[in-house]
């Protein structure tokens, strides 16, 4: 990756782009590609998909035909937990993405116990299939278990994470434990963005509500993924790195927490 994307380091060495385009719930076809192309055009170099989305041969074609060498982008993808062996299905992955391998391969969800999976998360890395792997949806007690018994521990905790969703007690858990925190649906798919606390501050800094609460996530150095398929708002979501959160700023968002601080990462289920 260029070295002027904004990164993290990774407790494995690896960095990743602090901004990356999600695409949950995004169709496999056209749409699907020419998300991924915009961003790429417009700058992104870190892709987020799963196999539970349906749409990895999709990214892979538009990687492939955005002309951006592969070298320069982090691709993740997730095991889809209702499977049983993560580096068989890391291995289908990589078919269905045309790569020949991953820079973040992560467990989607702690479905059938948080440690199961993570021998099979090894071996994925231990087959050249991933350079680094981790989680995404655990709490602070499953990412626990998952480091009492790894060899190789995860990297990277993927949940929902906002002003609205401030994980404080699993932020601090992660970065106690060294593991980079992830923020999936940092915009509330949508619905946070007419708060009058969101709207006044992205006012008051001639800013968008995304551009504020994306920024948020990263004075915080949470890694962010917007899910968006508009190109002028993929482009209006990468304008996160030329301003500053005010410490007021911060404060007045931090109040918005519907969690309480929680540890978890959900507050239920969906398995």
């Amino acid at each position: 990756m260029s070295g002027n994307d904004p990164v993290r380091g990774l407790a494995d060495g690896q960095r990743i782009p602090l901004l990356g385009l999600g695409v949950w719930q995004v169709p496999s076809g056209s749409e699907c590609e020419q998300a991924v192309r915009w961003a790429l055009e417009l700058g992104y170099r870190h892709i987020d998909t799963a196999q539970a989305y349906g749409n990895e041969e999709s990214v892979g074609r538009a990687l492939r035909d955005s002309g951006v060498p592969r070298e320069d982008v982090f691709l993740t993808t997730k095991f889809y937990p209702g499977n049983r062996d993560p580096a068989a299905e890391a291995q289908r992955s990589l078919e269905r993405l045309g790569v020949d391998q991953l820079d973040l391969y992560i467990v989607h969800w702690p479905q059938g116990g948080p440690t199961w999976a993570w021998p099979g998360m090894e071996a994925s890395c231990e087959d050249g299939y991933a350079r680094s792997i981790g989680v995404s949806n655990f709490s602070a007690n499953e990412l626990g278990q998952v480091l009492a018994i790894a060899g190789r521990p995860p990297v990277v905790n993927q949940v929902q994470f906002s002003p609205f969703e401030y994980r404080r007690g699993l932020l601090e858990a992660c970065e106690k434990l060294g593991v980079a925190l992830e923020a999936y649906s940092p915009l509330g798919t949508g619905r946070h963005l007419s708060h009058p606390s969101v709207a006044a501050i992205a006012k008051r800094l001639d800013r968008t509500p995304a551009q504020v609460l994306l920024r948020w996530c990263v004075q915080r150095n949470v890694v962010v993924i917007p899910k968006s398929t508009h190109r002028e708002r993929i482009e209006e979501n990468a304008q996160i790195f030329d301003f500053e959160l005010s410490a007021e700023d911060i404060a007045e968002l931090d109040t918005l927490d519907r969690t309480d601080g929680t540890d978890r990462a959900r507050e239920q289920k969906w398995w």
